[in-house]
């Protein structure tokens, strides 16, 4: 009886806390980091891929992926919010410029169309690397570019930023060549304003905080994460300590009882002996 008392008692006890499966909703921002690789930008796409690896410091939570492109666009890495994996691979592509081959690797399958920097053709690969398209999320690119077109693009980079714009993506441009070509950073310029974005010098002291302060001005939109399972307590924890205290209650009346059947039964087997002891004494005394 007792045994199984303290087994209701611990099956109490399990009662307070419990297992469930539950649906993470995460609150975040998309950025696709999307870098012109064509042979203008050789010099300071290094310096870019620091930019980058700076704004990623201001982030927490925004999802954030890569795309290259030069003639055709290549896709580095996914949307994700795993920061030590961005900051990997934005490492890995900036020790890709340093190299010796006649193709240098971050080149590979960036070649696959006709001409060089096709600027409007990358923006809307990049803009096409969004998923979830059914939600509505706050959603950037920051463009890094020289805007010089060297080939015949399928589109122009203003029917690219309409295009983002159609898809509620604003565009941050990064700009190596501000106040050297005003006719290309003009181009650039509007092309950005048009998708509600701006266009910013790369070597400004300001241009990270302030790429980092309008991005976050958008609100972040749940995403439905993958599912874990976590301890909870119990919606019904107050009878589930009533339960406790009951049974344990219970546990100690059974105690007390059995130990004071225990203290009886010593008395009587006491008291009999006494008895027995007299009776023999009596005994002898009458034979004498």
């Amino acid at each position: 009886m007792a045994l199984s008392m303290w087994w209701m008692l611990l099956v109490a006890l399990g009662a307070l806390a419990a297992a469930i499966v539950v649906g993470v909703l995460l609150g975040s921002r998309d950025i696709m980091l999307c870098l012109d690789v064509s042979g203008s930008m050789s010099e300071v796409d290094v310096e870019v891929l620091s930019v980058f690896e700076e704004l990623l410091k201001g982030f927490e939570g925004e999802r954030i992926g890569l795309t290259i492109f030069n003639s055709s666009p290549v896709q580095v890495f996914p949307l994700t919010d795993d920061y030590r994996f961005v900051r990997e691979q934005l490492q890995n592509v900036r020790g890709s410029f340093d190299y010796d081959d006649e193709t240098p690797e971050h080149w590979v399958g960036t070649l696959n169309g006709p001409g060089a920097s096709l600027i409007g053709d990358g923006l809307a690969a990049c803009t096409m690397r969004f998923d979830h398209e059914d939600d509505e999320r706050s959603r950037s690119v920051i463009l890094a570019t020289d805007n010089e077109l060297a080939g015949a693009s399928i589109l122009t980079i203003e029917e690219a930023a309409q295009y983002a714009k159609s898809k509620s993506v604003r565009v941050f441009a990064l700009n190596p060549v501000q106040g050297k070509d005003a006719k290309v950073s003009a181009q650039l310029s509007e092309a950005a304003a048009l998708t509600g974005g701006q266009s910013y010098a790369l070597r400004d002291t300001t241009t990270v905080g302030d790429i980092i302060s309008e991005i976050q001005k958008q609100e972040a939109t749940a995403l439905k994460g993958q599912a874990q399972v976590v301890l909870v307590d119990s919606p019904d924890l107050w009878i589930a300590l009533m339960l406790v205290a009951v049974l344990g209650f219970i546990v100690l009346l059974i105690f007390v009882r059995d130990k004071g059947r225990v203290r009886d039964t010593g008395r009587v087997r006491d008291t009999g002996r006494v008895r027995d002891a007299g009776s023999a004494r009596d005994a002898g005394k009458g034979r004498a």
